[in-house]
């Protein structure tokens, strides 16, 4: 499985941005996907997570949302009134496994390139 991600930029805090994750090779929709962020100097950090229902992070919950398009192989992460705080890498990932944990990085079996989002004050 290869995944794509995409959509990162510069933002002015209070604005949006969607990201795309798109999945290549051994695909499903039955994966597990999450999206992960790390900060300059921080530890990777759970965002969001979809696979037969959807998980946020405190943090986004109400401002973020996570969806996904089984035709296309792509998942999105729909991020609104956005936070200078929330300038990070994002990531996307897949959990191939029958059980679900959503929101531990160890538990993904692939990962995304990354994509950066910055949001200024």
């Amino acid at each position: 499985v290869q995944l794509q991600a995409s959509g990162g930029g510069l933002v002015q805090a209070g604005g949006s941005l969607r990201l795309s994750c798109t999945a290549s090779g051994r695909t499903s929709g039955s994966y597990g996907m999450g999206w992960f962020r790390q900060a300059p100097g921080k530890e990777r950090e759970f965002v969001a997570a979809i696979r037969w229902t959807t998980r946020y992070a405190d943090s986004v919950k109400g401002r973020f949302t996570i969806s996904r398009d089984n035709a296309k192989n792509t998942v999105y992460l729909q991020m609104n009134s956005l936070k200078p705080e929330d300038t990070a890498v994002y990531y996307c990932a897949a959990d191939l496994d029958a059980g679900w944990e959503a929101t531990r990085p160890q538990a993904y079996d692939y990962w995304g390139q990354g994509t950066l989002v910055t949001v200024s004050s």
